[in-house]
């Protein structure tokens, strides 16, 4: 019999990303970075599937053609979820890469997402705290634990409510960096993100022709000015 993590890797293979069209948007660059928009619908980083060769990785190492040139040693520092737009920093050699790196490992990067969540979010701000485990039984899925989860907070600010049907468009800031924290929290708040597949009400999903989660700001230093830097990428919603 097959053990779970062996039965993991098959889901994953399985998995086939549809053609995303959208380029990546670069919005800045330098001698030491990139700062990207991420269109939803693209794999941060190449799958272990042959068929999901297309990335946000791959596409900078190759070069857009017609878009953009190739940095052939461009590195990703963190990672956006698969539906999941927005602002992401790469680095452009080694050096700038690795301090990057021990930015987002310090947990030294401050990040800001916008979502359009279901419903109307009665309180104007707070937190979500919430421990996040792997739910092995349903792969690729995480779960509250109290038990064996590792500790997870985001704050939010309702940013506007809307009619028709209601909804919220609201501001988090993750203070911990957990997989799909985000998600699953807006699903514990009783208000999903709109369009999400995984963390879902009846109608939720149906409510967007995408999942409505875009990362909007980073504040990191920047490798070589040592001096801290906001980065920002409008949404699109």
């Amino acid at each position: 019999m097959q053990n779970m993590d062996s039965l993991s890797h098959a889901i994953v293979d399985d998995f086939v990303a549809p053609l995303c069209a959208d380029y990546v948007e670069i919005l800045y660059q330098d001698e030491d970075i990139l700062l990207i928009n991420k269109p939803s619908g693209l794999l941060s980083l190449s799958g272990k599937n042959p068929l999901n060769w297309d990335s946000v990785h791959h596409r900078l190492v190759h070069g857009q053609e017609g878009v953009s040139a190739a940095f052939p040693e461009a590195k990703l520092p963190h990672r956006l979820d698969f539906g999941t737009s927005g602002i992401m920093v790469v680095g452009l050699h080694a050096q700038s890469s690795q301090y990057l790196n021990k930015q987002f490992q310090a947990r030294a990067v401050q990040k800001h997402y916008v979502a359009m969540l279901e419903g109307w979010v009665v309180q104007d701000q707070g937190s979500v705290t919430a421990p996040i485990a792997k739910d092995k039984q349903n792969f690729p899925l995480v779960k509250i634990c109290h038990d064996s989860g590792k500790e997870a907070t985001s704050e939010y600010k309702v940013l506007e409510r809307l009619d028709g049907p209601r909804r919220s468009l609201v501001q988090f800031t993750p203070l911990t960096g957990r997989t799909h924290q985000l998600r699953i929290h807006s699903r514990e708040m009783g208000h999903p993100i709109l369009g999400c597949d995984l963390y879902k009400s009846e109608m939720s999903e149906q409510m967007a022709n995408r999942m409505l989660l875009h990362a909007s700001d980073l504040f990191f230093v920047h490798p070589s000015t040592g001096v801290r830097f906001h980065a920002q990428c409008p949404i699109t919603f």
